[in-house]
């Protein structure tokens, strides 16, 4: 969920990218509160394509409180290893609104991507930033297909690098056997660039999961990006991979 820039800085979105798992949730009835914990362990940790710990595993934590009115906060946590900063963890906040409309289900919210422990060097960017993000799901009825779609803005995006605006695409397909297929497709826009290179690029996944007992759900998948060996980017770091992860929801 973060870029690694070939100029020692990185950038990362957390809790609106997580990918979502079965949940079997926590209620609280006299609160109208439902409470989700998912811990989660991956080979890595990748947001649109790009590595947020150097090609190394990572551990997360994403927790849900929604009041039933459809009002919800969170918090997303994971280790990080950006190269020339000394940032080794994330941990996110955010609230939003979630609901129904015309068959379609809504979420609208807001996050705050903050590095716990960072120390921004003399001269160096800060890597906190804002972002408010849309999203809205569609079951095809009579098909195993849900459609999906979303946005995000960040008014001053991660190093300070501007405005920030990213879009995606995607698909859920139920399968046979309990397996879910799943495509994405999104472009991020950023506003500076670097040595007059633009930072922007587009990115793709497509992945498969299965709940494999009790809540424990698997899932695997290939990751890419449009971004070439010239742009200012670490390329080892954006190139194709393969990653895998095991969560469990709570």
């Amino acid at each position: 969920m973060k870029f690694a820039y070939a100029t020692a800085f990185a950038v990362s979105f957390g809790a609106l990218a997580v990918a979502t798992t079965p949940a079997s949730a926590f209620e609280i009835p006299e609160a109208g509160l439902t409470v989700t914990a998912t811990p989660a362990v991956a080979s890595d940790y990748l947001f649109r394509g790009i590595s947020q710990t150097r090609s190394r595993p990572a551990l997360q934590l994403t927790l849900d409180v929604e009041h039933e009115s459809g009002f919800y906060v969170g918090a997303f946590g994971s280790n990080v290893a950006f190269a020339g900063t000394n940032a080794r963890q994330e941990v996110d906040g955010l609230f939003g609104y979630r609901f129904g409309f015309a068959g379609l289900k809504f979420d609208i919210g807001a996050i705050y991507y903050g590095y716990p422990g960072y120390d921004k060097p003399t001269g160096g960017a800060e890597l906190a930033y804002w972002e408010f993000g849309a999203k809205v799901a569609y079951e095809v009825p009579s098909t195993p297909v849900k459609l999906l779609a979303s946005y995000f803005y960040s008014p001053d995006f991660s190093g300070e690098t501007g405005t920030g605006h990213y879009g995606e695409v995607g698909a859920d397909i139920s399968l046979p056997y309990a397996f879910t297929l799943s495509g994405r497709a999104g472009y991020q826009w950023i506003a500076d660039k670097v040595d007059g290179k633009s930072l922007s690029y587009g990115n793709w996944s497509v992945s498969v999961s299965r709940e494999l007992v009790a809540g424990l759900t698997l899932s695997v998948g290939y990751y890419d990006t449009d971004i070439k060996r010239s742009d200012p980017y670490n390329y080892k770091y954006v190139n194709p991979r393969a990653m895998v992860m095991l969560s469990r929801a709570f």
